[in-house]
């Protein structure tokens, strides 16, 4: 699944780091979103898209997810 947050954390000078303690999970975790070796569930889903004023669609790209 592709994901804005790299260019969303760019814009707001947000480490991964930051970003993490802010929704509550470690950097590993974001950093594994990012490059797409990790589907967010859904609850963490709307805390990155909420954190950055946005809708989940707007931050993941479900196009390439089989089944929808």
């Amino acid at each position: 699944m592709n994901t804005i947050i790299p260019q969303l954390r760019k814009q707001n000078k947000l480490s991964q780091e930051e970003l993490a303690l802010a929704v509550g999970v470690t950097r590993q975790t974001i950093t594994s979103i990012e490059v797409g070796k990790y589907t967010a569930s859904l609850v963490l889903a709307y805390k990155i898209a909420k954190y950055f004023g946005k809708s989940i669609e707007e931050v993941f790209d479900f196009s390439d997810v089989e089944g929808l």
